[in-house]
């Protein structure tokens, strides 16, 4: 038998960019731009990417990581307020399997000609396949991907 748990978690990730909010917030809005810095990568097969940006709108992705199982990512856009917040509901799922269901929240402040954003994501993780520690690098490693497609 399967263990069924869950572990609730909440963390927050702060980056600073040295480009205005309107900039950042483009490089989620922008299809082609997220694209880039959010799915593709070395090692990375992409077999679908959408994202219809606007609130009620859904952005997905299908992809595989050096043949490993198939990672579905289908998010829905909550709440977007353009060049400030950006708030998706999203669940990840691997080999056909849930392992998460989270409430993410992007901020974007412009502070001394730059731009502050905080990610805050508040995920429920099943079944020991996904966890906050795991999650957390890997948003950062999407963040740090992000300034390099900002150009910094």
């Amino acid at each position: 038998m399967t263990d069924r748990s869950v572990v609730h978690s909440t963390f927050t990730i702060e980056r600073t960019y040295n480009v205005s909010a309107s900039s950042v917030f483009s490089a989620f809005a922008d299809q082609e731009t997220k694209r880039r810095w959010f799915v593709e990568g070395e090692g990375w097969q992409i077999h679908e990417y959408h994202n219809d940006f606007r609130t009620g709108g859904r952005e997905g992705a299908r992809f595989q990581f050096r043949g490993g199982p198939e990672i579905v990512n289908d998010t829905l856009y909550q709440n977007i307020v353009h060049d400030r917040r950006i708030v998706f509901s999203y669940t990840m799922t691997v080999a056909g399997n849930c392992i998460s269901a989270s409430l993410s929240t992007v901020e974007l402040m412009q502070e001394n000609g730059g731009t502050r954003l905080v990610y805050t994501e508040q995920g429920a993780y099943f079944d020991g396949r996904d966890g906050p520690k795991q999650r957390k690098q890997g948003w950062g490693k999407l963040l740090a991907a992000l300034t390099n497609e900002l150009g910094g």
